[in-house]
């Protein structure tokens, strides 16, 4: 299957207090990005978020952090999907993962939404959970009470080491990723975590 992708989102809050918590873990990812391609995310208000166009006709790729809170992220996908056509397969969220631990990375089609009010925002707005996520692991508290204030604390520094080592590990298969070729970067990214 290599329909290529055509929507990277990175998930998490906007404004200065929420920039270096945990929840953002996927705008740090489309950061990070951003950075390696040279290219500037942009405010465009008719998507409500951050975004950046890479290539032209048909290898189009847009980067998008939405600038909604968290929990109405779908009204910023679902704006940039109906204006460029974009099929819910071709969309990749990259999300913060309480059910991994920091410095784990995984790739995904479909399936559950763990409670991430992101996503489930998404799949409200796209009818659908068929889209990609990439889920970047930072550890759970322990207990389900902890969970929101956890979220949206900053992690603490040897967390915040591996979380970054699991973004730079994940950039690696982004080409792949890039042309629609996600399960050889699920191979890659899956086999390569395991064996550290």
């Amino acid at each position: 299957m290599s329909d290529s992708m055509k929507l990277i989102v990175g998930l998490g809050n906007p404004g200065k207090e929420y920039a270096a918590t945990r929840h953002n873990a996927g705008t740090w990812w489309i950061c990070r990005l951003a950075d390696e391609l040279r290219i500037t995310l942009k405010a465009e208000a008719r998507f409500h978020g951050l975004c950046a166009r890479i290539g032209q006709g048909d290898s189009e790729l847009w980067l998008l952090n939405p600038q909604t809170y968290m929990n109405a992220s779908g009204k910023a996908v679902a704006a940039l999907c109906r204006f460029y056509k974009i099929q819910p397969e071709e969309i990749l969220i990259v999300h913060d993962e309480l059910d991994l631990p920091p410095g784990t990375s995984r790739l995904k089609l479909d399936g559950g939404l763990g409670g991430h009010n992101g996503l489930k925002d998404i799949a409200a707005h796209l009818a659908t959970r068929e889209f990609w996520r990439l889920r970047i692991g930072i550890g759970h508290p322990g207990d389900r009470n902890a969970v929101v204030n956890y979220v949206l604390q900053p992690p603490r520094k040897e967390e915040a080491a591996l979380i970054d080592e699991a973004i730079h590990r994940s950039l690696a298969v982004w080409p792949l990723i890039a042309e629609g070729n996600c399960q050889a970067a699920m191979m890659k990214l899956h086999t390569k975590s395991s064996k550290e």
